[in-house]
């Protein structure tokens, strides 16, 4: 499931570009979040994916060894004990997931250089050599090496990331959400399931809605909001304050007065996180400090109205 911090990030990233390029057309900005959210559930897609096609990467190799005019004794025995691998099977088997990666058009066929290095480095790894000789054989093991395959050897692989990038400029900065999104699957994983646990894309219709009545908010009362934080920053070097924290701010504020159900508290430190992130150094303290005083004229104008107990 795509997460609400997910979303707004998704909305910060395509406001910073409505914005840059001058479009004055909503719908077709508010189209362009909706392709990135929908992209980003195709890399976990994607993803979720990727040891198989490793695992017959390593099925190729065997079988040629088993070909060769004059083949070894470790040839002809080869240790099969990866490509039998019970989890990688259940996700090879699955058949929502092969639907989805067809319907969307998914997969690594085009990036057999990818799959090569990882096969390489996978099987140079501790995990990799100590699960291929272990004679325990249980779920348990076949699940932990899954695991690991994707926090040790996909994790923080800079060719993975520029492959990915290559695929689609949508999924820069996707991977490690994509890669905890694979590793929370898994752990919903048990031997007697006919079909894996696929993640749904949202956790329920309200935060389908969010992310795109989030930036129509912004968009509608952009000029708005900026008058509040113009307000506060008059003491501040305009030439100083970076454009992305008046995106995140305006954001911000959007959240505070259009979703009632969403505490004020969530909604701070949401943004404050963003902006450590995708902003400048010090922009967290600086949209921290002007949000809290925003907050309070918001509050004493009655602009803020929440739902329910101590969602102040």
């Amino acid at each position: 499931m795509l997460s609400r911090r997910l979303l707004r990030i998704k909305v910060m990233k395509t406001l910073y570009s409505h914005f840059k390029s001058e479009s004055d057309s909503v719908a077709a900005t508010e189209k362009n979040l909706i392709a990135s959210v929908d992209r980003t559930y195709d890399l976990y897609l994607q993803m979720l994916w990727l040891i198989v096609e490793v695992a017959r990467y390593a099925e190729k190799r065997i079988e040629l060894g088993r070909r060769k005019k004059l083949p070894t004794a470790e040839d002809l025995n080869p240790n099969t004990k990866f490509i039998d691998n019970e989890v990688m099977r259940q996700i090879e088997r699955s058949e929502t997931l092969l639907d989805l990666l067809e319907k969307r058009r998914l997969g690594w066929v085009t990036h057999p250089e990818l799959i090569k290095s990882l096969y390489a480095a996978m099987t140079e790894s501790d995990y990799y050599i100590k699960y291929m000789s272990s004679g325990d054989g249980s779920y348990r093991e076949a699940l932990q090496f899954v695991e690991d395959f994707y926090t040790q050897t996909v994790e923080d692989n800079e060719t993975v990331e520029e492959t990915v990038e290559e695929q689609s400029i949508l999924w820069a900065d996707d991977v490690d959400f994509a890669l905890f999104l694979v590793v929370r699957t898994l752990d919903a994983f048990r031997p007697t399931q006919r079909e894996i646990p696929l993640l749904p894309q949202f956790k329920n219709d309200d935060d389908k809605a969010f992310a795109p009545e989030l930036l129509r908010l912004t968009l509608r009362n952009y000029d708005e909001y900026l008058s509040y934080l113009d307000e506060f920053t008059q003491n501040w070097d305009v030439e100083r304050i970076a454009f992305t924290d008046n995106i995140i701010m305006a954001a911000a504020i959007a959240e505070l007065v259009g979703f009632p159900s969403i505490p004020v508290k969530v909604t701070l430190d949401e943004f404050i996180e963003i902006a450590k992130f995708y902003s400048t150094r010090g922009s967290s303290t600086f949209v921290n400090g002007i949000l809290d005083k925003v907050i309070e004229r918001l509050s004493a104008e009655d602009k803020i109205a929440k739902v329910g107990r101590g969602l102040l």
